[in-house]
């Protein structure tokens, strides 16, 4: 039986994988945002308190530098899925991406923890 572009296809016999995708892309969403902007708060508040105009200059570009990577890193999931449906061909996969898709954007969602126990119990 050919699954490849079904719901039951590649991605949600892997759906553990992708589950464990998400929660790691979960965990990077939040830490690296938020260490890059306090980072970046240090390294401002440094400038201040030296009161040195060029100082102050550099210390908010880097700040604004790295408040741009942590917004960029937050969307990089949404990013990937609007570039997939730009690529042709697409559309018959994308029954199986999907599966894919909601595994890593929600890993803790009842869609993603069913195909993993389908799959877990397909494997009895």
């Amino acid at each position: 039986m050919d699954l490849i572009g079904t719901e039951n296809g590649f991605c949600a016999q892997t759906a553990g994988f992708w589950q464990l995708v998400g929660n790691i892309l979960l965990v990077f969403k939040i830490l690296i945002p938020v260490a890059l902007i306090i980072l970046g708060i240090i390294i401002l508040g440094k400038a201040v308190i030296s009161s040195d105009e060029k100082e102050m200059k550099k210390g908010f570009n880097s700040m604004l530098k790295k408040f741009l990577i942590a917004v960029l890193i937050f969307f990089i999931p949404s990013i990937v899925t609007t570039l997939f449906g730009i690529v042709n061909g697409f559309n018959e996969l994308k029954a199986d991406y999907n599966v894919c898709q909601k595994c890593v954007a929600h890993p803790k969602s009842d869609y993603c923890e069913n195909k993993v126990i389908a799959v877990s119990k397909g494997a009895n």
